[in-house]
Order: structure tokens, then sequence, then C-alpha cells
């Protein structure tokens, strides 16, 4: 009896490939030292500029003054309640201007995790052409359109478990510190949808990484350099989107913009794939 055979379509290869980069991120050191690292950056932040805090330095030349400012609460090292005008009053007056400022609780926050991500996402698709996985990949196996869906799905969920572990990594950080988790013009509600509207932000983040280290393949370093020049741009708004008053809109329109971006550069990632070569 003749044997019938199976038709490969878009969905089952989609789908076997998204096995194969699920069990390769999250069977890869990488990851795992990435999460990690995101568990511990923000109790190091927090205890240091805890003991830093209100100590006076002096610069020999001019002989100003500057005396160094941590953070006033747990909340301020994911952002700033968007009401810049002043009506909250205390700290939350101090940080909300965090997305204007220079100052080093304004910059070791949150927002600098999708910098971490970068390293993630250029690292994790950078192997896949110095091993020679990719050529062979696309010779045997998945089209260029499969790889480029399935790595930013992939991507999105290792750079949403690097927030979700720099949240837990704060809060314990907060207990370490001996800060107070008092919540001056937001709640619980406004804190979840801030948390969540930075982790579908990643979408955005990644896609534009992806883009980077199909440029890049192989050259790690030179996907990198990309990806923080490209990340610098969006870096500031960051604060805007996601601010720590969010609510369901914000939730809406990160989700929408990280689809949308997601979308538009998987498509650009694909036609870099198409239109250069593999090694």
């Amino acid at each position: 009896m003749e044997r019938k055979l199976e038709k490969n379509t878009f969905g089952k290869r989609l789908k076997s490939m998204l096995r194969v980069d699920t069990r390769r991120m999250f069977t890869s050191p990488l990851f795992y030292i990435m999460v990690g690292i995101s568990l511990v950056v923000p109790i190091l932040i927090l205890v240091m500029t805890t003991m830093m805090d209100g100590k006076v330095s002096v610069d020999p030349q001019t002989g100003k003054e500057t005396v160094m400012e941590g953070f006033k609460n747990v909340w301020q090292i994911f952002g700033s309640v968007s009401d810049t005008g002043g009506a909250t009053g205390g700290a939350n007056a101090e940080g909300a201007g965090m997305g204007m400022d220079m100052s080093i609780t304004s910059m070791c926050n949150i927002n600098m995790m999708y910098f971490a991500v970068a390293v993630l996402v250029c690292l994790f698709v950078a192997e896949d052409f110095r091993s020679g996985y990719a050529k062979n990949l696309f010779t045997v196996r998945a089209k260029k359109t499969d790889y480029v869906i399935s790595k930013t799905a992939v991507c999105f969920i290792g750079g949403a478990a690097m927030i979700l572990a720099f949240t837990l990594g704060a809060l314990i950080g907060g207990k370490v510190a001996g800060l107070p988790y008092t919540m001056d013009g937001f709640n619980v509600y406004n804190f979840v949808c801030c948390v969540l509207c930075k982790t579908l932000l990643v979408s955005i983040f990644s896609s534009i990484f992806l883009v980077m280290s199909v440029v890049g393949k192989q050259r790690s370093w030179l996907s990198l350099l990309l990806s923080f020049g490209l990340g610098m741009f969006l870096f500031m708004t960051v604060s805007i989107a996601s601010p720590l008053d969010a609510g369901v809109l914000h939730v809406i329109l990160c989700g929408v913009g990280g689809g949308l971006f997601a979308v538009g550069l998987g498509a650009i990632s694909n036609l870099v794939l198409k239109r250069t070569a593999l090694v």
C-alpha cells in the first residue's frame, strides 16, 4: 500500500520551529545568567544608592559640592507618576522628572533592562549563525519567515522573564535596603499595569534587536553596537509609555504598539535574511 506523504504546512513548520527555539532558549546557560543578573542588579542598586544617599563629594578644581541622592522609596526604581506638576509632592515630585533627569536614580532603574535584553537577543541569534545552525536550518527544514516569527516570540518570552526577575529583585532589594513601600499618587492596580506595560514593550525592543542581529549575524559585537545605538532613541520614551500610575489604556497602547512593531520589524528581518548571505 502506497504511503501518502504528509504536507509540511506553515503551521507545522512554525510549531516545530517554536519547539526547537524554546528548547534552545530554556536550556541555554545564557538565559539563566541574564535572568540571574536581572534579579540581583536591583538589589545591588537599591542597597548601594541607599548607602550613598546624602554623601557629599567636592570637585577639587571648582570646590563645588554635590550631594548624592538615593531612592526615596522602592517604587522609584520602576519609574515615576505621569503627573509632573508637583501635585503629588514628596518623593514622587522628585521622581516625576526622571524622564528628563540624568541623576543616578533616573538612569539606574528598570528601563535599563532593555539593554540587557539586547545582550540576550544578540548573543542568542549570533550563536545560530556562528555554529552553522541557521544555514543548515534554512537548507533542510524551515523558511526564513518561520525563523523570524519563532525568534521574535521566544526572545520576547526571554526578555519578559528578565523584566519580571528585575521586579522581584526590586521588591526584595527594597526590604534589604530598608526603603519604604509607600505608594503616593498610584496604587497596586497602577503598579501592575506599569509592569505589564514594561513587559509588553519588550516586544518592540526585541524586534529591533532581532533586526540588528540578522544584520550582524555571527558578529555579535556589531549586533550589540547597532542595538544599543537604536535603543537609546527609544529609551527616554519608555517612562512616558509606562508610568507608575499607568492604566488599562497604557497597557492597550503598549500591546498594540508592540504587535505592530513585531510585524513590521519582523518583515524587515525576513527581508534582510533573504537578501544577504548567511555567513
